[in-house]
């Protein structure tokens, strides 16, 4: 079972990571915000958790950039702050469970077992990404528009897959050779472009509406036009 842990206190981090760990629980650590987003979106966990005042962009901003995605990871919130009004908000961020400090490891690790069970109960029923027509089913690696089966390779798949987890976002070539090919070369730029021609003709050509797009000098943005 894999762990995403967002939090700047070393002490904590150390003390949670050591528990889980002997739990059997692989543990990833971030110690602030936009890390923790980046690995998110890069990596399925079974649960993330994460406090609420981290550096980069706080826990809250971090939940509800993760739902925006389509990311439905159960997430647990670990706060100081423990008012009513604070859990509420948490909630409504699209946390799935709060958790005020100081708390007992024994009751953080039955939240813990119980998101992730929860987890895996609902996990079939999240590996369906879509957008407009387009739908990418995670667990068959199938996708489809207006119903027609595409047939993708596994590099056309993971980018489809980037798109779709990013939908209506500009992605840059670099953050695509980062992601997917996970390099920093610019000269992987003439790679990108054509990896990125084949899944146009696969998913755009023959359907009415274009949903690949080029913004010149950005990169790509996967919108219905």
């Amino acid at each position: 079972m894999k762990i995403l842990l967002i939090e700047d206190e070393p002490k904590t981090v150390q003390s949670l990571k050591q528990g889980l760990e002997e739990y059997n629980y692989t543990v990833d650590v971030a110690y602030d915000g936009l890390i923790g987003k980046q690995l998110a979106t890069r990596t399925a966990y079974q649960l993330i958790i994460s406090d609420i005042i981290i550096p980069g962009i706080n826990g809250l901003e971090l939940c509800k950039a993760l739902r925006s995605e389509g990311i439905q990871t159960p997430i647990l919130m670990l706060t100081a702050l423990s008012t009513t009004d604070d859990k509420l908000e948490g909630f409504e961020a699209g946390a799935d469970d709060y958790l005020a400090k100081p708390f007992d490891f024994k009751e953080f690790l039955a939240r813990v077992k119980a998101l992730i069970k929860r987890s895996n109960q609902t996990m079939i029923e999240s590996q369906t990404l879509k957008f407009a027509d387009l739908e990418l089913d995670l667990t068959s690696k199938i996708m489809t528009r207006s119903g027609q089966k595409i047939n993708l390779t596994a590099k056309e798949f993971q980018l489809m897959e980037y798109f779709l987890r990013n939908q209506e976002k500009v992605i840059s070539k670099a953050e695509i050779a980062e992601n997917i090919w996970e390099v920093e070369d610019e000269g992987s730029s003439n790679l990108i472009e054509v990896y990125v021609n084949y899944l146009r003709k696969k998913v755009d050509k023959g359907f009415p509406s274009k949903l690949i797009h080029t913004q010149f000098g950005m990169g790509y943005i996967l919108r219905q036009e």
